[in-house]
């Protein structure tokens, strides 16, 4: 499992958040997923500890706590959910409109 770090500077590294979860646990990886677009980082990231009590201990710790200026949201990382096919629309049923031609 891994703990979900939001409300991130822009300008956090992966160092910086390595030296901080570090405190609390042997850190295994930190991911900073960055924009497609614009090449930046998007403001949350993630972090995977040795041990769940780490995890856990870094959480009570630092949820709330500011951080380079900011209130850091911090737990448990949920699995990722599926998008489906890649698909635009919503989910919309072909009889949930009408189309005038």
């Amino acid at each position: 499992m891994s703990v979900y770090i939001g409300n991130l500077s822009y300008d956090v590294t992966e160092a910086d958040l390595t030296s901080v979860f570090a405190e609390y646990g042997a850190v295994k990886r930190v991911q900073l997923p960055i924009d497609r677009e614009t090449g930046r980082l998007r403001g949350f990231g993630f972090v995977e500890m040795s041990a769940d009590s780490e995890e856990q201990a870094a959480i009570d710790a630092l949820d709330g706590a500011e951080w380079m200026g900011r209130d850091l949201k911090v737990n448990k990382a949920r699995p990722r959910e599926d998008r489906g096919s890649g698909s635009f629309g919503g989910g919309r049923k072909s009889g949930n409109f009408s189309r005038n031609y």
